[in-house]
Order: C-alpha cells, then structure tokens, then sequence
C-alpha cells in the first residue's frame, strides 16, 4: 500500500511522525505476528505474551493522556496502528482495540485516583483489560442490559452475565456496564472490576468461526463484591460511559477489517502473477483484472472514508458520529467482500488454512455484527440525515 493516500483527497497525505507510527506498526507485526498467525489461528491460542510486547512501543494507551503512560495519539494514528497490525493478523489488532477502549474510558472518565490506580498499568500493557456491554439478552439494544448491581455499604453485589468478551478470563481487568437503576439508559453505571473480585466467574472458550486468536467466554457475576470506589462518575453515567466509546471503538473496527482486507488483496495479485491457466498466468485475463481493479477501487475509497471519519473524530465535527458510522459499515462491508474474492481467485487453494486467506474471511465475518451491526449503522446514519 502507498504511504500516501490518495492525493486527490487532499487533507490525506500522511505526515512525518504518522509514517513513523505506520512503519513501527507493520514492523512489529511482521517481525513478531505474521510469522505465527496461522498457529494462533489453528491452536486457538492467545498470544499473551506477544500482545504485552506491543506495550513499551505504546500500544496499551494510544489515545490516552501521557501523564499515566499513555501516548496520548488522535485517532487517525490509532486507525494505522490497527491497520498496520490487522494486516498480520486482524484478530490480534482487534484485540489491542478493545484493550484501548476499556483503557481510554477509565483515563478519560476515572477519577484521578481512579487514573493513577489502574492506567499505568494498562497502558504499559502490565495488564489487560476487556470491555463487557453485550449481554445474553441484549446486543443492539443495549441500554435494556439486566446485570444488577445492588450497593452494600461500600461495595455492590452483582448479579448476571455478560456475553460475548473478548479476552474474558485471560484479561486483568473488566470495564463493565451494570444496572444500580431503574430501567433503560437512566439506571445504568461503569465499574472498573479486577479479575480477582471475589464472585467473579468465566464460561467456556466459544467454538468460534474465527477470532481464534483471542478468548471469548461469558463473564459471569454471582454476588460479585466490587468497590464503590471502582465506579467510574456517578451512578447513571454509565451509558453515556458507553456510547462515548463507540464512535471510536467502530473506526478501530473498520481499521482492523481494512489491514485484513489489504492482506488478502495482496495475497491474490501474486498468487494470480505466478498461477498459471491455459499457458498464461491469470493475472492475463481480462475477467480477474476487472476483478482486482474492482477490489483496488473499493478498499481505496473504504480507506478514504476510514481516514475521513477519524479525522472527524479527532476534531470533534458535529457530525463525527454519523461518519463513524458510514465508516464502520462502508468499511466491514467492503473488507469482507475483498476477502472473499481474494479467496475465490486463488481457488480451491484458498480454501487451505496454509495460505492464509480463508482465515482473513473468517476474521472479518464478525467485523459486520460487532461494535454494533451494520444494520444498526444504518440506522444511525439515517437518524442523522432525518434529523436536519
């Protein structure tokens, strides 16, 4: 991939210190990554140990306030960190998104107390954090989640599951949505809860179709003892905790369905420069160069949009929501669609885990469903244009 981006689009010429950011990101995943993807993939093992190394380069706090540790990057930055990672194994940057999320709403939300507790830690990767929203009865719509956290003294017991974590039972630490309320987005509170709370429990590993680089099990709640003093603002902050991580958890997303995307597109070029048919390489027939001119075509403009939308975020356009969005479904949507055309060019080969573009279409696949699903996307954008 070029270090420019399109010129045509102008405000995307990538500048000094971002082709810095970019080149250390696809060093370390190809150096550190890449090599052992596959493994991962096919052993279904999390890669701990290599995920903690991503730390001293700053990797655990992207976008967080350096006095804790943290980077203290926009998220355009963050979006060629996960790209660049993505392209080695889209399943490992994911993860490094949700440790991002889970560590920017405590640096941005937390208290100062709360900050020094817990942040420097995180951010130098000494811990892992995960992000628990999703319950067994409530995906999209969230604020009907039904954990209860009931307060005693100084501490609530809670109550209930949380469904689909990612890193659950190998992270450290749990940001978590729970009800102190009443019903809908009113009762909900954020608290910060160790994964040695007592009453805290982990399901199964999920079976999954892909994703195998990380753990998801159910987090499980049975008269779990959390502080009050874990809970990040007020009682009834919580949702708003929530949703002001998802315009930037979606772009993360879509960055991680880009590097993947880009991966198998360049995997299918030069598989389609040496593979031969009819006494030709296949590269020479008209059809597939349609076909990777269409693939080309789509993840540029899904890269245009991507860089627009976090710039956006990054200067808090009115409208940041409403391209996050467009990006997110833009994006996840072409993504898996590349990918799956790079599989269709190389064959029944592509369907052998060795070459590695089968797992970039089972990585993506789930890019469409979380951080809300591409349905809900269009929801969003549309109430934004409606609402004019």
């Amino acid at each position: 991939m070029d270090t420019l981006v399109d010129s045509a689009a102008g405000q995307f010429e990538l500048n000094e210190d971002q082709l810095v950011i970019q080149d250390m990101a696809r060093a370390f995943a190809a150096d550190r990554v890449a090599p052992h993807a596959l493994a991962w993939d096919r052993d279904k093992h999390f890669p701990a140990d290599v995920i903690r190394e991503t730390g001293p380069l700053g990797m655990g706090g992207i976008y967080v306030r350096e006095d804790v540790g943290g980077s203290g990057l926009k998220r355009l930055d963050a979006v060629l960190i996960f790209e660049a990672l993505s392209a080695a194994c889209p399943a490992f940057s994911a993860f490094i998104s949700i440790h991002n999320m889970g560590t920017w709403m405590i640096d941005l939300f937390g208290n100062e107390e709360q900050r020094q507790r817990f942040v420097p830690q995180l951010t130098s990767m000494e811990l892992l954090a995960s992000y628990c929203l999703t319950e067994p009865n409530s995906g999209s719509d969230a604020a009907a989640l039904k954990t209860r956290a009931i307060r005693e003294g100084d501490h609530y017991v809670l109550n209930g599951a949380k469904q689909f974590i990612s890193g659950a039972g190998d992270s450290d630490i749990y940001v978590t949505m729970v009800r102190t309320g009443e019903d809908g987005p009113k009762g909900i509170s954020a608290l910060v809860i160790p994964k040695d709370a007592p009453g805290l429990a982990f399901g199964a590993n999920e079976h999954k179709m892909g994703w195998n680089a990380q753990s998801t099990r159910q987090v499980i709640f049975e008269n779990c003892r959390v502080p009050v003093e874990n809970r990040l603002g007020e009682e009834g902050d919580g949702f708003r905790i929530a949703m002001g991580g998802l315009d930037g958890g979606r772009l993360n997303i879509a960055a991680c369905s880009l590097g993947g995307a880009q991966s198998a597109l360049d995997k299918a070029v030069a598989y389609a420069s040496e593979r031969k048919a009819f006494g030709k390489t296949i590269n020479q027939f008209q059809a597939l160069q349609f076909k990777l001119a269409d693939m080309e075509t789509e993840l540029s403009a899904a890269r245009m949009l991507l860089y627009t939308a976090a710039a956006k975020l990054d200067h808090k356009a009115h409208d940041a929501s409403k391209w996050s969005a467009m990006a997110k479904r833009f994006v996840t949507d072409v993504g898996f669609d590349v990918a799956n055309d790079a599989l269709q060019i190389h064959g029944g080969y592509g369907y052998l885990h060795d070459y590695g573009v089968e797992k970039i279409v089972r990585d993506l696949r789930v890019h469409q469903i979380l951080e809300g699903t591409n349905e809900i996307m269009r929801v969003i954008i549309a109430r934004h244009m409606t609402a004019r």
